[in-house]
């Protein structure tokens, strides 16, 4: 029973993305499509999505690092569905944070049973995640305590943080999130905000992937969850 999950599908081959989008639609399942990494970013930042079947051989970004991507900005499990077939490549997938990794040419009730399985753990882990306790920030030594465990953070995390903290839990706009650590003339884009949220939630939440301090809104920026 798919309980109307959404699955981003990222797949450049249009026939497949079909056949995947039919075979997910007669399932039960809705679907949303991306056929490159910055598409699938797009998608999960204006979608609520619950799992996300990704290819590795994308047009613009290597889909290693749209999984690292993407687990700065959602907790939707990722199922790998790649010609990359080596012992290695499925290591790094995993090592990376993916869920599964499925090898093409593959069979399709073999990828909903794993899609299902992918689902099932994420949803016992949202269930188990324990609740919030109370965020100690240090500015001048970098240090965040939490749950009695201290962190040090970089100079770019840390100023992430703060910038959240002094909202007193409102959302703060990703552009001036990227104004304020990055300066108003830079070029960076969402995508090092992102990845830098990802590696603070790293070292702060107890779960990375099911995220209780801080929080992302989609389509909007981010706010720090302070107890």
């Amino acid at each position: 029973m798919s309980e109307q999950n959404t699955i981003l599908i990222v797949e450049d081959d249009e026939q497949l993305q079909r056949m995947l989008q039919s075979v997910l639609s007669q399932s039960g399942y809705q679907v949303v499509g991306a056929k490159s990494g910055a598409g699938a970013l797009e998608q999960l930042s204006t979608h609520k999505v619950d799992a996300i079947l990704l290819d590795l051989g994308l047009p613009d970004i290597d889909g290693k690092d749209v999984i690292r991507q993407a687990h700065a900005i959602s907790a939707a499990p990722v199922v790998v569905i790649s010609a990359r077939g080596s012992e290695r490549e499925k290591i790094a997938a995993l090592d990376m944070g993916a869920n599964d990794y499925v090898a093409k040419p593959f069979d399709a009730g073999e990828l909903l049973a794993r899609l299902r399985v992918a689902l099932r753990l994420s949803r016992r882990g949202e269930n188990a995640a324990a609740p919030a306790g109370k965020l100690q920030i240090d500015v001048e030594t970098r240090r965040v305590i939490v749950e009695g465990r201290a962190v040090r953070l970089s100079r770019k995390e840390m100023e992430l943080v703060r910038i959240l903290a002094a909202a007193n839990g409102a959302v703060v706009p990703q552009e001036s999130l990227v104004e304020q650590i990055w300066g108003p003339t830079t070029e960076t884009d969402h995508m090092n905000l992102r990845v830098l949220t990802w590696q603070v939630r790293r070292k702060i939440e107890p779960n990375a992937a099911v995220p209780q301090y801080l929080i992302a809104e989609a389509g909007e920026g981010y706010r720090l969850k302070l107890e």
